[in-house]
């Protein structure tokens, strides 16, 4: 993201949408110091929060639902969907310990 979609915002705006543009231009920014990337669609539905076209909350929701937890139970999703069909332990924690014996230890 080269431009500042909410720069416009901030500057001529009415005072609801300048506060609302300030926000999210602030947790961008919170975002982008820890390293972060924000996506296309996050700043999509900030601006049409900005606008008013969607509630803060409408769009916390609306974000949260895009977003990916890599959780126990997800990895193990992701791992019988690649694997069902290849590996008859597909999706389930292995119960063995398959770490080997060093050699000449």
């Amino acid at each position: 993201m080269n431009k500042d979609p909410f720069k416009e915002y901030i500057k001529e705006s009415e005072p609801d949408k300048r506060d609302k543009g300030y926000a999210w231009h602030t947790a961008i920014g919170l975002q982008a110091v820890d390293g972060l990337k924000t996506s296309e669609y996050m700043v999509r539905t900030a601006v049409r929060n900005i606008e008013g076209e969607i509630s803060f909350e409408e769009a916390n929701a609306l974000l949260l639902e895009r977003a990916f937890s890599f959780t126990p139970n997800e990895y193990l999703a992701v791992h019988r969907k690649l694997f069902t069909g290849i590996y008859s332990h597909a999706g389930r924690i292995r119960d063995y310990n398959i770490t080997k014996k060093r050699m000449g230890a």
